[in-house]
């Protein structure tokens, strides 16, 4: 466990993300726009973390939700309407990894193109989430990738092994993240000791904490069934040895999605590589602070 790189060679790291900025900072400005990935980029964040679609006319548009409803009111499927018919963002968007917090957005609530964050934002690293199984947009955002050069600066996935498989296989010289039964499977060779004999494509291991659990919902109406199992998962899952020797293997370990100064300080005791946020300027506050803006 100690000493991975006697077995396998250790993985090449283009980039190295602290600082990840969720949705471009949902809880500073309205999710997926090109406002909040500008505020996050000039703060400094190391990556941008978005999200993908296909529109009915084949565009790759950053957003979220398949449905337009809980971002525009507008009760349609992105797959259904074409790039120049796509309505604004509401004014006012709940922001989902904080209990009880809305964010208003300024000027900008247009939905993006992907090329127009490539464009803009040439030297950030973005991490893409495939929100569609869809071979026709996984084959265009790999199309892209290429077209900007930015294989060595983007990683790509999914919670979906199905989709994960796909881009890889589209396309693999971008990084995939592991999928959620990968996670399992990565956790059962952790448990049994098998780890070390086991040679892993994945490059990033991007997982939740479990324990947030308790600060997005209302405790009173928390189950003990739930609390149970968010305990059980936020104790399997947040083990520093395992991200040690992920980390030793060139794998990046980033926990999501992080609000507060508490969970902050505990990713990184735990050797996580990065943090994702709603908030990169609470963020990058702490990490100043505490001396976390530098990777040692």
């Amino acid at each position: 466990m100690k000493c991975p790189t006697l077995l396998h060679r250790r993985k090449r790291e283009n980039f190295l993300s602290r600082h990840i900025s969720h949705r471009g900072g949902a809880g500073e400005n309205l999710e997926n726009t090109m406002a909040a990935f500008k505020h996050a980029v000039d703060l400094g964040t190391d990556m941008l973390e978005l999200d993908c679609h296909l529109t009915k006319d084949e565009q790759v548009v950053v957003s979220h939700d398949a449905n337009l409803r809980r971002a525009t009111g507008i009760n349609a499927d992105i797959s259904d309407v074409a790039y120049a018919e796509l309505p604004p963002y509401l004014c006012k968007l709940g922001v989902t990894f904080q209990r009880e917090c809305f964010c208003e957005g300024g000027d900008d609530k247009c939905i993006p193109l992907l090329r127009d964050v490539f464009d803009a934002f040439p030297n950030t690293p973005v991490n893409i989430d495939i929100k569609a199984n869809n071979n026709t947009l996984i084959k265009k955002v790999s199309e892209l990738v290429v077209k900007y050069d930015r294989e060595h600066l983007t990683v790509w996935g999914n919670a979906r092994n199905k989709i994960v498989k796909k881009c890889y296989k589209e396309n693999p010289r971008i990084p995939v993240l592991f999928s959620f039964p990968r996670v399992l499977q990565l956790l059962g060779l952790f448990y049994t000791g098998l780890l070390p004999f086991v040679p892993l494509k994945e490059q990033f291991l991007e997982i939740p904490m479990p324990s947030i659990i308790t600060k997005l919902k209302d405790p009173e109406g928390l189950t003990r069934g739930l609390r149970i199992a968010a305990w059980l998962a936020d104790r399997l899952l947040m083990r520093k040895a395992l991200f040690e020797h992920l980390t030793a293997r060139g794998i990046q370990v980033y926990v999501w999605v992080l609000n507060d100064e508490e969970d902050f300080q505990r990713a990184f005791d735990l050797g996580a590589t990065g943090v994702m946020t709603d908030f990169p300027t609470r963020l990058k506050d702490f990490m100043d602070r505490n001396g976390f803006s530098k990777l040692q």
